[in-house]
């Protein structure tokens, strides 16, 4: 049981740190996912799992794939969904992104 309910608490932290990162509150989150804000509540405590359809609702209201929710992993869902946003932005822009990832390498990964 412990293991259940620390479970639920680490994909009800990615929930909520997700919600938070876009500026959503849980009534936003909830209306964009057609949930009520009380089962967002609990799925953000980890009070609560989730059926297959609603978790795919946050997911898609979120911004990420189900397996982000759920193990907090990057797949090629989320790569894809990160390639569609840079779609969005000019020549100028995808270069200033580019920038900015070849910093972050550089950062986090200069003894490698």
């Amino acid at each position: 049981m412990l293991d259940l309910e620390l479970y639920l608490g680490e994909v009800g932290k990615r929930i909520m740190e997700r919600r938070r990162k876009l500026g959503l509150t849980q009534e936003a989150l909830a209306e964009m996912s057609d949930l009520t804000t009380q089962f967002v509540s609990y799925a953000e405590s980890g009070k609560r799992g989730m059926r297959p359809e609603n978790l795919m609702k946050i997911a898609s209201a979120l911004g990420v794939s189900t397996d982000y929710i759920l193990t907090g992993d990057i797949i090629d869902k989320d790569k894809l969904l990160l390639s569609e946003k840079l779609g969005k932005l000019t020549a100028q822009e995808v270069r200033i992104v580019e920038s900015i990832i070849d910093e972050c390498i550089a950062l986090y990964h200069k003894d490698e």
